[in-house]
C-alpha cells in the first residue's frame, strides 16, 4: 500500500499491510539518529523516508507583522507570545516556558494581547508543499497544540492561572481563550480549503491528565472546554476528515465525550499514566476509536537495552493490532537521553511485527 492508502483504511479500522508509522523527538536525539542513519544533515524529510514515517503535517508559513519581541536572553513563539528560556542537561538542553507575559494579568492585558490575522498566512505555499507529497504521504492540518485550551494558554498565563480562570469563569481570560481558538479554526479552515484535495485527516490536541488522575473535572471540561473542541471536529467532519486528538497523561476519562462529538482517534496514550494501559484502552474503546502511541519515552525506549525496547514494542502490537486502527509512534517526542541503537531497535520492530 501507499502511505496515504494505508492511513486512510486506519483510520476506518480496515485490514492494512502494516501499521502506521509515526515519529516524533526532541533536536539532539533527532541529530544523533539521522547521523546513524547516514543523513548527516539531519534532513527531516530523509529521516521519515528511512523509518517509514507514512504521514506529513501541512501548515501555512506566516508572512504578517511582526507581534512579539522577544525578551534579552530570551526566545519568543512568533505567533502565541510564550517566552522561553535555554535550560542546558547533560544531554544538550531544551527551551523551557518562563516570564509568563499574563500571569497576574487585568482585563486589559487580556484584551490588548496580539493575536495573529489569519489572513496573513502563505496559503499557496501550503499548497505546493501539499502537492508534493500529499499524493503519497497522509496529510493533516493542525497539530497537538491546536487548540491545546490549557496547555497553550497556560504557556502565557501559567498553568494556576489558567485553571482557575477556567474554574471561576473570568470574562477577560475567558474572551482571550475564546478569540485565540477562533484563530486557530479559521486558520484551519482556510488551510483545509485551499489544501482540500491532498488531506486526509486533521490532529488536535489537548492534554487533559496528570500521570496519576484527570486534571479537570468532567463537569469542567463540558462546561468550557468541550463546545471549543466540538468547533474544530465540526469543521472536520464538514470535509469528512477523522480527527485525531492528542491528549497526555491520564485521559480515558474524557474519550466517551470524544466519541460522542465525533472524534476518531487518540494519541499519546502514556502507557504508566492511570487508567492508559494498552489493556484497557483495548478493553474500553477497542473498535472505537483509533489508537496512536503507547511506545514509552519513559521506559525501556530511554533506560533499557535494544532487547527490551523490541520486547516492548512487540508486546503494544501484539495488544493493540488485532482490533485495528492501530498508529504506531512514541508517547511524545522522544527525549534527549534517549540511544540511538534503542530509536533503531523501536522502528526496526514497527516493520518486523507491525506486519498483518
Amino acid at each position: 500500500m501507499t502511505p496515504k492508502e494505508r492511513v486512510k483504511r486506519t483510520f476506518e479500522f480496515e485490514k492494512t499491510d502494516r501499521v502506521t508509522i509515526g515519529y516524533e523527538t526532541n533536536g539532539a536525539v533527532h541529530m544523533r539518529l539521522s547521523q546513524a542513519l547516514g543523513i548527516p544533515d539531519g534532513n527531516l524529510e530523509l529521516v521519515y523516508r528511512a523509518l517509514g514515517v507514512d504521514y506529513r503535517g501541512v501548515c501555512p508559513a506566516y508572512i504578517g507583522p511582526e507581534l512579539f519581541t522577544a525578551p534579552e536572553g530570551r526566545r519568543v513563539d512568533p505567533l502565541e507570545g510564550f517566552i522561553m528560556r535555554w535550560v542546558p542537561n547533560e544531554n544538550g538542553g531544551y527551551w523551557d516556558f518562563c516570564d509568563f507575559p499574563l500571569k497576574d494579568a487585568d482585563d486589559e492585558d487580556f484584551d490588548n494581547f496580539p493575536i495573529p490575522d489569519p489572513d496573513d498566512f502563505d496559503y499557496t505555499g501550503a499548497v505546493e508543499y501539499a502537492a508534493s507529497v500529499g499524493r503519497e504521504y497522509a496529510l493533516y492540518v493542525g497539530n497537538p497544540g491546536v487548540p491545546d485550551i490549557i496547555n497553550s494558554n497556560g504557556r502565557i498565563m501559567g498553568m494556576e492561572d489558567v485553571l482557575c480562570h477556567l474554574i471561576l469563569g473570568d470574562e477577560a481570560a475567558l474572551s482571550l481563550i475564546q478569540r485565540r481558538s477562533d484563530f486557530f479554526l479559521a486558520r484551519m479552515e482556510r488551510t483545509i480549503e485551499a489544501c482540500r484535495e491532498y488531506i486526509d485527516f486533521v490532529w488536535l490536541g489537548e492534554d487533559l491528565g496528570t500521570q496519576i488522575a484527570p486534571m479537570i473535572s468532567l463537569e469542567l471540561y463540558r462546561e468550557r472546554l468541550k463546545p471549543i473542541h466540538k468547533r474544530f471536529i465540526d469543521l472536520a467532519a464538514s470535509y469528512n476528515l477523522p480527527v485525531l486528538i492528542h491528549t497526555c497523561g491520564s485521559s480515558s476519562w474524557v474519550y466517551e465525550d470524544f466519541i460522542e462529538l465525533g472524534v476518531r482517534g487518540v494519541d499519546t496514550l502514556q502507557p504508566e499514566a492511570h487508567n492508559m494501559s494498552p489493556e484497557y484502552l483495548v478493553s474500553r474503546f477497542g473498535g472505537r476509536l483509533n489508537f496512536r502511541g503507547c511506545i514509552s519515552t519513559a521506559g525501556p525506549l530511554a533506560y533499557g537495552t535494544p532487547d527490551d525496547t523490541e520486547r516492548v514494542c512487540r508486546e503494544t502490537l501484539e495488544i493493540m493490532m488485532p482490533t485495528r486502527g492501530y498508529h504506531f509512534a512514541p508517547t511524545h517526542a522522544i527525549q534527549d537521553n534517549t540511544p540511538v541503537e534503542n530509536i533503531i531497535a523501536m522502528y526496526n520492530a514497527a516493520h518486523k511485527y507491525g506486519r498483518y
